[in-house]
């Protein structure tokens, strides 16, 4: 349900924002649950899309989630988890020209939705090679690919990318190499822009002009 004095519409005010929308979660829902969290606050809409997570308690697969901001014409306020599927359906009806995004009246339940990471203050740790973090997630592509057998079920599944994506990612052992795996899939990695990397307690995070990464190990990976 909506909260009272939460907006039904977001103004994006420019078609590219609407078509940059569209692109990153076409990118998102091939791998993943087909949730989006939608979250406007003032004149900023934060869209979230997971990327990878455990599915149970204990499994040792880090959250990675992914996150595109864009600038709102005007101010709003509202914060929704909503199918993907939904949200195509309503940019859709844009056409080229439009750029009012209508919320979609129903919501889904997305556990992960529920994991807010925190707004800061971030802390600056350094920068990661771009072209390195590029290699690590073609790598673990080529590895899950190799590992998985035909037609395999969920769980085999589940464990080979906890597997792959759990591990330290090679420039940067601070993060998980799933962290690379959601820069690469979601398009965040800009030739010759280095990626900027921060962390917030548990949370880490990968920045590029194109968007940013969020993660977080759980406590069976980080030894607690």
């Amino acid at each position: 349900m909506r909260t009272s004095g939460t907006d039904t519409v977001l103004d994006l005010g420019d078609p590219r924002a609407i078509e940059d929308l569209r692109v990153f979660l076409s990118r998102a829902r091939s791998v993943e649950d087909g949730a989006v969290r939608l979250q406007a606050v003032g004149s900023v809409l934060a869209a979230y899309v997971l990327v990878m997570g455990p599915r149970a308690l204990g499994e040792p697969v880090p959250t990675v989630l992914g996150l595109r901001t864009a600038g709102l014409a005007r101010p709003a306020q509202a914060d929704v988890t909503v199918s993907i599927a939904s949200v195509f359906d309503r940019l859709a009806r844009l056409g080229g020209s439009g750029t009012e995004l209508e919320l979609p009246p129903a919501q889904v339940r997305a556990p992960w939705a529920a994991v807010t990471p925190p707004r800061g203050p971030w802390a600056p740790e350094g920068t990661v090679d771009a072209d390195a973090v590029r290699a690590a997630a073609e790598a673990g592509i080529a590895e899950v690919a190799a590992t998985v057998p035909d037609q395999p079920g969920a769980a085999v599944l589940q464990g080979v990318r906890a597997a792959v994506w759990g591990r330290d990612l090679e420039p940067c052992p601070a993060l998980p190499a799933g962290a690379a795996f959601a820069a690469h899939l979601l398009g965040f990695i800009a030739p010759g822009e280095d990626l900027q990397w921060f962390s917030c307690g548990p949370w880490s995070r990968l920045s590029s002009s194109r968007g940013h990464v969020l993660c977080r190990r759980p406590a069976v990976l980080q030894g607690l």
